[in-house]
């Protein structure tokens, strides 16, 4: 303690041509042995550029493995611009030390094979621009653009790697499946991709066509029970209140059923209560935002309001029915129809009170695997009463029916 207090400090003048002291530590251990290890410090051999003079790179050679580490790029070790380091050397014969700059090099094991700096000694011809800015960042960048170039690289290599690895599944697949069927699973999952979300549950292996689309899906034991004073309703209907409700343009599909509507039986009140059911379905397609008190005035149970709001609206401030909806309301109007009428449902009359186009109708019954068909069916809604129209109808038969879809999209009009 007594030799420390009488040392003086001096500052070496040689720190000022750039030789400055080293500080190592080495990435995947510690050294041991110093004895065995062979240092060469390289600098730039462009000294008139003041931010290239300063560069140096150290190399550490053993027995096993070479070591390199710099003062410049992304490999670097960011504390050496954010301190001062300094190192002492005491001479115990005079009682002085020298005081020299100090740097910091992380070591790293080369490899065989792997150039450090293979980057750096790429002819400039053969750069992009890219390569030119990043080299430009790397030695005259700042820290927070160092540490970018650093992620986005990061980055690069994991998109790189995703990318590969999604191109050699691509070609497994085309090789066992074919270009060709590929194509029409494509195109025929595009063309569906709207109405298969929105269907209701299908059990395509079912034995009985009743049992494809389960009425208990549509509407649950629970709701069931719910809608028999609604349904008491209908059976109390008079035909002048059939024809006030023509007047007053109620759906096509509720007054064909209405019209056959008759008796007391357990059958009866079965139609009743899903005819109900069904109005309010279509008329829940023809509004753009409903309230809270939708369907009250009719004399909605609660719980059925409440199924209704759930399942087919969008939950907002004004519950909005989105078109993605409309196709839902579609297709669960049609399993219903379908209940209601002996697995035949018209679709015409059904795309009428829906407010959508036919197209989009048949699309709804095709993903439901329901056969296609025409009759012709006068106004009054049956066949011999009037004037005759052809009308589409879909029927539930098994197996399901599969359709190809075309694949040619519709071209979209130019605009002028």
């Amino acid at each position: 303690m007594a030799q420390a207090e009488g040392c003086i400090w001096k500052y070496c003048e040689e720190e000022r041509e750039g030789n400055n002291a080293v500080i190592v530590q080495f990435s995947n251990g510690n050294l041991k042995n110093a004895d065995h290890v062979d240092f060469a410090l390289y600098k730039n051999t462009d000294g008139n550029n003041p931010r290239k003079k300063t560069r140096r790179i150290l190399v550490a050679e053993t027995e096993r493995l070479c070591y390199v580490g710099n003062n410049f790029g992304t490999g670097s070790l960011k504390c050496n611009s954010l301190c001062k380091y300094y190192v002492g050397v005491l001479d115990k014969s005079t009682g002085q030390m020298e005081v020299h700059n100090a740097q910091l090099f992380n070591m790293q094991p080369l490899l065989p094979g792997e150039s450090a700096a293979e980057e750096e000694t790429l002819p400039a011809s053969s750069k992009s621009y890219r390569d030119k800015v990043d080299s430009l960042i790397e030695a005259f960048g700042t820290n927070k653009q160092k540490r970018a170039l650093s992620s986005r690289r990061l980055n690069q290599v994991g998109s790189d790697s995703l990318q590969q690895a999604v191109t050699r599944a691509a070609d497994t697949i085309i090789d066992q499946k074919g270009l060709k069927a590929l194509e029409r699973d494509v195109a025929q999952a595009e063309a569906q991709a709207d109405t298969v979300l929105y269907l209701p549950p299908c059990h395509a292996d079912a034995e009985r066509p009743q049992d494809v689309y389960l009425f208990d899906d549509l509407i649950s034991p629970v709701e069931y029970a719910a809608l028999e004073a609604p349904g008491r309703k209908l059976l109390e209907l008079s035909p002048e209140d059939l024809e006030k409700m023509a007047e007053d343009g109620s759906p096509l599909s509720v007054l064909k059923l209405l019209r056959l509507l008759s008796g007391a039986d357990e059958s009866c009140d079965r139609r009743a209560r899903c005819i109900w059911y069904l109005s309010l379905l279509i008329k829940l397609a023809n509004q753009r935002s409903i309230t809270r008190k939708f369907g009250l005035e009719e004399g909605c149970p609660r719980i059925i309001q409440n199924k209704i709001m759930r399942t087919f609206t969008a939950e907002t401030i004004n519950n909005v029915v989105a078109t993605s909806m409309r196709v839902k309301l579609a297709a669960y109007c049609l399993a219903l129809l379908l209940h209601l009428e002996e697995q035949t449902a018209d679709l015409t009359l059904l795309h009428r009170d829906l407010r959508i186009t036919e197209t989009k109708m048949l699309e709804v019954a095709k993903s439901m695997g329901l056969k296609l068909s025409k009759r012709l069916v006068s106004e009054e809604g049956g066949p011999g009463a009037g004037p005759e129209n052809e009308h589409r109808l879909a029927t539930l038969e098994l197996p399901l029916a599969k359709y190809e879809q075309l694949l040619q999209r519709r071209k979209r009009k130019k605009m002028k």
